[in-house]
């Protein structure tokens, strides 16, 4: 089985592309409840069969296996990243920043602002990678997506005139993992702490 492609689209089932599956929507809501508090190798198929309330030819038809419902929950997500990661984020980042480097920084803030919500969790990404490992398809996919999110930052980095903005990226990618890793431990200052660090590595990246 093969990591998805860039967009993850193939990987989502028409009705879910288009919006017109109830069964559908019922089992990816269940996964991401399921999936999200208790990890994927933890939920068994005829659980989420069970509580998503459909029958068992139904998902079967949807998804054949456990891996595909996975991988669609995957590219479900990344697309609701790509709104969250570029229409929140970045675009609350760029409201909040006067300048490109200042813009950087509030990404930091907008975490703050996400960190202290009720309803936080963890990256599902970084959860599936860690969970399953990196040379199997799921972790495949979870690293593709990854690699979306520092995209963006790179561009930011770009915009910013740094220098080496690959490198950066990878660099900055650390701090807001970190950071979130660190507030799931409960460190609700975890994005106030990267942030002093994301302002070193700036000075460390200007031409």
């Amino acid at each position: 089985m093969s990591a998805p492609d860039a967009t993850g689209d193939a990987l989502l089932p028409e009705e879910v592309r288009t919006g017109h599956s109830e069964p559908v929507d019922r089992i990816l809501a269940t996964a991401y409840e399921l999936f999200s508090h208790r990890g994927v190798r933890d939920v068994g198929i005829n659980e989420l069969i069970e509580q998503s309330g459909v029958a068992k030819s139904t998902f079967y038809r949807h998804f054949p296996s456990k891996d595909a419902l996975v991988l669609a929950f995957l590219a479900f997500l990344a697309l609701r990243d790509q709104v969250w990661t570029v229409d929140l984020i970045v675009s609350e980042a760029r409201r909040r920043g006067a300048t490109p480097e200042g813009r950087l920084l509030a990404i930091f803030d907008v975490f703050g602002d996400w960190f202290q919500r009720d309803d936080f969790e963890a990256c599902t990404f970084i959860n599936v990678l860690l969970e399953m490992g990196p040379g199997h398809p799921l972790g495949e996919a979870s690293i593709g997506y990854l690699a979306r999110i520092r995209g963006h930052i790179q561009a930011l980095a770009e915009e910013a005139g740094l220098e080496r903005p690959d490198e950066f990226a990878r660099s900055w990618h650390i701090l807001m993992k970190g950071s979130i890793i660190s507030a799931t431990e409960g460190d609700f200052l975890a994005n106030k702490r990267a942030q002093q660090m994301a302002g070193w590595l700036i000075a460390h990246h200007r031409s």
